[in-house]
């Protein structure tokens, strides 16, 4: 039931609209084009008309001249045929040229250029009786058979109407001189011509419009059927989540692992974690090999003890660094001071238990900015409150 016409009530997404493209679905006015192309074409008859009438009289009277040698040979006959043929086809394909391009660019200017072989492509639903029978019976279709019924009434009555308000008009000319004749022809078709050019150019006006509205029903989709895009183009939502999932795994074994290597661990007693390694060798500044909250921050201890890696109980650069500093990255600048205050100590404290040194005395204080720590960033409204 979601696939009925009816269940399609949500506009076509961006990629609806590109896969239909792709596949030559497009808004297209066929009343656009036949006006354009009439339009231009009736122009142009107006406009060259002294040209045209001069080139009609002078092939009328090379076509109506002869003399002996061409009635003696038949084969002179046949090549004089063709000779004029090709001059009158020469004008007539000019001008076809011509309406032509004006309809493809009036096609164009609906739905835009659009090149795709997919529409050649054999399709064995086309044959289907029954499928074609709906598609005879369907909206777009009806609107169309209605559409062009009505026009060709319209530009019927209208061509009749206008025959018969000049049909002693075109009986005069016989009796005229053939270019006199010529010339009021020439006259009584513009007239008809602009008459149809007019009621082109209104069925124009409305059509544009009705293929853009019928093109966008076309495209509509059901609530399953975005939801199916959705799922195509963001994937399964379980399963981005198990990769997800897994990829914490993977960090987390991977962190704990390095962990045995670091030079220190920085904690806030029971919230963050931070394992700092350092090489003045190799590393500009220390650097982060693990860092986590709550479980994991335990997790880090206890592997950190375990390898005897000093843990310093630092609340505030604890927060700063997890709050801060990238995994596998060297730490912020601003925290270089404080890092390298609990650096020191943990060196004095290695050559004091190597017997190398003095035992040191308590940690000293660390000058960690005030703004990079979480608990006064966001204490501070409050505090402007007060």
């Amino acid at each position: 039931m979601s696939d009925n016409a009816q269940d399609r009530n949500l506009p076509a997404t961006e990629r609806k609209l590109r896969k239909a493209r792709a596949e030559g679905q497009v808004a297209r006015s066929r009343d656009l084009s036949h006006f354009a192309a009439i339009a231009v074409g009736g122009a142009l008859l107006v406009a060259l008309a002294p040209q045209l009438a001069g080139r009609l009289k002078a092939l009328l009277g090379q076509g109506l001249s002869f003399n002996a040698a061409s009635l003696a040979d038949p084969r002179l006959m046949g090549e004089r045929l063709a000779e004029l043929s090709a001059k009158c086809l020469l004008v007539v394909l000019s001008l076809g040229a011509a309406m032509t391009a004006v309809a493809v660019v009036g096609s164009i200017a609906v739905g835009g250029w659009n090149w795709t072989l997919k529409p050649l492509a054999p399709r064995f639903d086309k044959i289907d009786p029954l499928a074609g029978f709906g598609r005879m019976l369907s909206k777009q279709h009806l609107v169309e058979t209605l559409k062009a019924s009505a026009l060709a009434l319209i530009l019927g009555v209208i061509g009749a109407l206008y025959l018969k308000s000049h049909l002693d008009e075109f009986s005069a000319t016989l009796s005229l001189p053939l270019p006199a004749a010529i010339g009021q022809t020439g006259d009584m078709l513009r007239g008809g011509l602009t008459l149809l050019v007019l009621a082109l150019a209104l069925f124009a006006v409305v059509d544009v419009p009705l293929q853009r509205h019928l093109y966008a029903q076309r495209q509509k989709m059901s609530h399953q059927e975005v939801k199916q895009e959705h799922k195509e183009v963001e994937g399964n939502t379980e399963v981005k989540a198990k990769v997800r999932a897994r990829m914490r795994e993977m960090t987390k074994r991977r962190m704990l692992a390095a962990v045995p290597r670091a030079d220190l661990v920085v904690m806030n007693p029971t919230h963050y974690a931070v394992a700092l390694k350092y090489d003045d060798g190799s590393m500009a500044a220390p650097r982060v090999v693990a860092k986590g909250a709550d479980l994991l921050a335990m997790k880090i201890r206890d592997v950190a003890k375990e390898a005897k890696v000093p843990v310093l109980q630092a609340p505030v650069l604890a927060r700063a660094l997890y709050a801060h500093a990238e995994l596998d990255r060297e730490i912020p600048a601003a925290l270089f001071a404080a890092v390298a205050q609990v650096l020191a100590y943990v060196y004095q404290l290695r050559a004091a238990l190597s017997g190398r040194g003095a035992m040191p005395g308590e940690l000293p204080e660390l000058s960690v900015p005030q703004e990079l720590d979480p608990h006064q960033v966001k204490a501070s409204p409050h505090t402007a409150d007060s």
